[in-house]
């Protein structure tokens, strides 16, 4: 079983680069993915033939113009129906498990409750048992690989650290592809959702963006010149931030930032109040219901996000601002109280920011890219680890 460490960038590589010309462009011809990767028509002529071989692409026989001569004169595309790869993102309470086309369209998706189990190898054993089931409907499509995402740091091997799953060297990597039968790659999941909006969003390749995620976690990924940071030491830990004053949130005054504006710290300030919900749904159906008190829960951790995501992009002074996570998109009517409190706070006016066009299915998107990271990377090496 192979076991990768996912790159998370936009890849260079000539077999890359007409694969990508393929996902965003085709049906092209050969002589304008030359000139929209900068390859010679020569280099691209061979890794055409090279991926058409392994089957990545096919050929258009039927859009050939009348009168052309010769297969410079055939157009290809991305091959989306023979193959599939496997994503699962491991949420604290949640996880997901999708199967992905190669232009990282989600074909189909699930969500169990994360296992709950003595071990973290029987909670993973599960995990993966669940996805080589699901992946087993579609049948007569090859699974080429699985992509893991989850928070923690994430050491080569796939070996995980999850403080707030109890996990400690985890080895996710490998019992992930010893269930479903793929090669695994394995990567912290904000990272990896920021590697997605490079998927979706290419054209970043010569920006920087600051990725900030909220849900049940908060963290935050930077991209530059089309390359995901990934400290060796693993991702940054922003849970802990100091919040300020809050009026309604944080009952406990812990005064940071996770237990202030995580789902479940609203849930909690919302109980605290009186307020009979359960968990955040229940919370953003009364706001929109109009009740006063889980609207005020609501705008108040809008405000306390956007003084964080403030103070993180005058530190590291981004081209873009990405936000993502259901804490912006689950209720997006407070996003002009994140926005105000963000231009108030910042000492750079004006600054691009904009939500993850994932939107609610930003865990499905980053397990997909993931998934699809070693493909993407080196298409030609990828395909011999699932010969």
């Amino acid at each position: 079983m192979h076991v990768a460490t996912p790159e998370l960038q936009l890849s260079s590589k000539p077999a890359a680069l007409v694969l990508r010309t393929a996902r965003l462009a085709g049906p092209v011809f050969r002589d304008d993915a030359a000139d929209r990767t900068g390859l010679s028509t020569s280099t691209v002529n061979r890794q055409v033939g090279a991926l058409l071989k392994a089957g990545l692409i096919r050929e258009r026989a039927d859009l050939t113009p009348a009168g052309a001569i010769g297969r410079p004169r055939l157009p290809f595309e991305l091959n989306v129906t023979d193959f599939l790869t496997v994503g699962i993102h491991i949420g604290y309470k949640v996880t997901s498990i999708t199967t992905h086309d190669l232009g990282h369209r989600v074909v189909g998706a699930i969500q169990i409750p994360t296992p709950v189990a003595a071990t973290p190898e029987e909670t993973l054993t599960a995990i993966g048992q669940s996805a080589r089931r699901f992946a087993g409907r579609w049948t007569g499509r090859r699974i080429l690989w699985a992509g893991v995402a989850l928070g923690g740091r994430v050491a080569s091997g796939g070996f995980v650290d999850h403080p707030k799953l109890g996990w400690t060297g985890a080895p996710v990597g490998r019992i992930i592809a010893e269930t479903v039968g793929v090669p695994v790659s394995v990567a912290s999941h904000v990272e990896a959702m920021a590697a997605a909006e490079l998927v979706a969003n290419p054209d970043q390749n010569k920006a920087s963006f600051l990725y900030f995620y909220a849900r049940e976690m908060v963290g935050i990924a930077f991209s530059v010149d089309g390359t995901v940071h990934t400290p060796s030491a693993g991702p940054p830990v922003i849970g802990h931030f100091p919040t300020g004053a809050t009026t309604l949130l944080d009952p406990d005054r812990t005064g940071r930032l996770e237990q202030t504006v995580s789902d479940t710290g609203v849930v909690e300030a919302a109980r605290a109040l009186g307020l009979a919900v359960t968990d955040a749904e229940g919370l953003h159906e009364l706001a929109r219901g109009g009740d006063p008190t889980a609207r005020a829960i609501l705008e108040e951790r809008a405000e306390v996000l956007g003084r964080t995501v403030a103070l993180i992009a005058d530190i590291f002074n981004p081209d873009h601002i990405v936000l993502g996570g259901q804490a912006f998109t689950d209720f997006p009517a407070t996003l002009p109280t994140v926005a105000k409190a963000l231009a108030a706070t910042s000492v750079v006016a004006d600054r691009d920011v904009r939500v993850s066009h994932s939107g609610t299915t930003v865990q499905q998107q980053a397990a997909g890219a993931v998934s699809l990271d070693a493909i993407y990377a080196d298409p030609l090496e990828a395909v011999t680890f699932t010969a």
